[in-house]
Parts: structure tokens; sequence; C-alpha cells
């Protein structure tokens, strides 16, 4: 049975998924980070004071990313690293209309069972192998992500199990298109109009999240 490839992509996206990006070598590890805030009581008579839960903090995912593209003589900041580096750009259609004020996009990392929604917080590109006219052709990309939305990582829990005549079913979070969700189901973003006809759907660019959709069988 062949590996699973982890695959990154933008989320907020009106007319479907961005291109989305494959990665050519899995991570060797993945490391998820959350921290809480909490704050200390004032207790003079103790030594250790009894401490109050202030607040959740999101958690944030570091992964390291290889890319190669000496075979194929290419230059892979082209193939690969100017789309990342595009998703930690302000996007002009994510605009807030009462500030005006732009922001990057959400992305999704997704290797097999782990699914983390987030934005990019830091990206570090080391290039590390060069054609003899100076064009590099691999690079080691790493990345953290700030939780931005509830994902799945220790469990799939999108899609689930019990669907009618043994399909399954997904229930829709915000962002979640149909092109996307048909790659994250059959590896085909093609495949939407199966979920659509399935499912009823006419209004295929609104999904309503809560919304829970019938994936027929592949």
């Amino acid at each position: 049975m062949s590996m699973k490839k982890a695959t990154l992509a933008k989320l907020e996206n009106d007319k479907g998924v961005d291109p989305i990006l494959t990665v050519m070598f899995n991570p060797k590890d993945l490391t998820l980070t959350k921290s809480n805030t909490w704050n200390p009581k004032k207790t003079p008579k103790a030594n250790t004071p009894d401490l109050e839960f202030g607040s959740g903090g999101s958690a944030s995912l570091k992964l390291q990313l290889f890319f190669d593209t000496y075979a194929e003589q290419k230059d892979v900041r082209k193939e690969f690293l100017k789309q990342i580096y595009t998703w930690t750009q302000l996007d002009p259609k994510l605009e807030d209309k009462k500030s005006s004020k732009g922001r990057p996009p959400e992305v999704r990392f997704h290797w097999g069972a782990v699914i983390f929604d987030g934005v990019i917080q830091s990206l570090s590109q080391k290039l590390t192998l060069f054609l003899p006219d100076g064009t590099p052709v691999r690079a080691v990309v790493d990345l953290t992500l700030t939780e931005s939305r509830d994902g799945s990582f220790f469990k799939k829990q999108n899609p689930t199990s019990g669907g009618p005549g043994g399909n399954r079913v997904w229930v829709v979070r915000e962002g979640d298109t149909l092109p996307w969700i048909a790659y994250s189901e059959y590896k085909d973003a093609t495949e939407w109009r199966a979920i659509a006809d399935a499912n009823g759907l006419t209004q295929v660019r609104a999904l309503a999240p809560g919304t829970v959709l019938v994936i027929p069988n592949g």
C-alpha cells in the first residue's frame, strides 16, 4: 500500500480550492504545541498559590518539508515555494469592509488522519542545491501553523462513518467547498459533482456550516 502524501492548501476561496500543494516527501515528525493561561491567586499564607484558569491558547503545529526538482532541472521556488510564500501575504479578497484591513488566508495541512486548520505564523525556506547556472533545485521549508479553527489532530472526526447504504458523511465546516471535500475524499477535486448530485445541491458555492453531506462510495 502506497504512503499517502501530505498536502497544504488555502481554505478561503469563493471559486473553489487554490491549487493544492502536495509535498514531495512527507515530514518525518510533527510537533503540536498547546498552551493555556493560568493566573495565580493572591494567597500570602501559602508557599504555592492556587491557580485560576484564565484562557485557552491556540495550538501550533511545527513541521519541516523537503522539495527537490533536480531531476526535472526546474526552479524549486517556482514549482513549490512560491505557492507557500503567497499564503503568507495579504489577500485582497479577504479585506475587512469595515476596517479596510487585509490579512493572509487560512490554510489546511492534511496528512492521513491529521487535519490542522490555521494560519502561517512563520516560514523559513533554505535552498540547499543549485544547478551550474545558479538555479535552486532543492529546498528545506520550516513551517509553523497557528490554529484558527477546530481541526482534527489526534483522530479523524470529519468525515465520519455511518451514512446511508454504507456511504460516508461529511459535516461541513466554515470554509469548506465541494472541490475541497471531493479532493479530501477521492483525491480528485473534479469529483465534486457526484457529491452535489447525491445531496441534491443546486447552490454548490454556498455550503452552510453544520450541513451533513452524504459522500458516495467511490
